[in-house]
């Protein structure tokens, strides 16, 4: 049995999607479905059950799961980076992720968790996933820290040579729907052109960068799968890996690809950015992939253009 925690969710549903391209179906899907459309992710896909996370982790202390779990995909968490509930972030993306990790080792199964590029905060410190960097990373909030504890603790513990720890970079695709302000901006700005024909981008508050030239690693969910699935078929390499494209687009670039997909003349707008996130703002990702590619994985990732025409074109038309 394989389980998936957030498995409803985006890249978890994308996950048990690849797997079930492969066949496997013997899938524990671990999620909070809560009330919001995330539930719609599972429609189509092929599953042995479904467990609530708060049941899931009392089944994994208590022994009830049978022995034939082979691997852990840890992908459910909080993931609004504006959540200022510290007490909630630190529950669920710290202390549920130590007793899963713990869980999984002791019992010899694989353990696949995601951490964050939010990890890298301002990018001062660079975009490296070398695990000696760690305590130098400075995230910008509170999701991004608890991500980052985490990490550290891994490291402490001595956990980094036996688990896999993913750091996502700016993910788009498929079954995102349900992510309210934390969906893609390619999402957002393929509702924004259907309502009004343009999109409203934030005006630059950083004089290194003119509006819409900030720079963000947007990789496709499909990618980024794809990257995720390496560590189960390579269970010998373990430690921490970004998950991205190693090439940082600009947001007028990947505005203008979403209007070529629509078949539309580009028209955006720039207004102010809310004085909450000025302070918060990454104005350039680029994942760093090297280890990656030294691990062994060596499957290009799709063009920026490319991927947004097939989401697009194939999935929100």
């Amino acid at each position: 049995m394989i389980i998936v925690t957030g498995g409803a969710g985006f890249i978890g549903s994308n996950l048990v999607a690849a797997l079930n391209q492969r066949g496997i179906d013997d899938i524990l899907v671990v999620d909070q479905l809560g009330s919001d459309t995330k539930w719609t992710n599972l429609i189509e896909l092929k599953f042995a059950d479904y467990v609530e996370s708060d049941d899931f982790i009392e089944m994994a202390i208590e022994g009830e799961l049978d022995d034939s779990v082979q691997a852990v995909f840890h992908l459910g968490a909080c993931t609004d980076t504006t959540e200022t509930d510290t007490a909630y972030l630190l529950k669920n993306n710290y202390e549920y992720t130590k007793l899963l990790a713990n869980w999984a080792v002791e019992n010899n199964i694989r353990f696949i968790y995601a951490s964050s590029a939010a990890t890298y905060g301002d990018g001062s410190k660079g975009f490296s996933d070398d695990e000696e960097n760690i305590a130098e990373l400075s995230p910008l909030n509170m999701y991004g820290y608890s991500k980052q504890l985490f990490d550290l603790w891994a490291k402490r513990s001595g956990l980094l040579n036996k688990i896999a720890g993913l750091k996502y970079f700016n993910v788009f695709g498929p079954n995102e729907h349900h992510k309210a302000d934390m969906r893609s901006f390619i999402l957002k700005a393929y509702e924004q052109i259907t309502a009004d024909s343009k999109v409203r981008l934030f005006k630059s508050h950083n004089p290194d960068y003119a509006d819409g030239e900030y720079k963000r690693d947007f990789v496709y969910v499909k990618d980024a799968v794809d990257m995720t699935l390496f560590f189960m078929d390579n269970p010998d390499v373990n430690g921490i890996f970004n998950v991205g494209t190693g090439k940082a687009r600009t947001w007028n670039d990947m505005v203008k690809a979403v209007f070529t997909a629509m078949d539309k003349k580009p028209k955006i707008e720039f207004v102010p950015m809310p004085d909450n996130l000025k302070n918060q703002y990454q104005y350039f990702t680029q994942a760093e992939m090297e280890k990656l590619t030294n691990a062994g994985y060596n499957k290009p990732t799709t063009p920026l253009e490319n991927a947004i025409k097939d989401y697009v074109c194939n999935y929100l038309k």
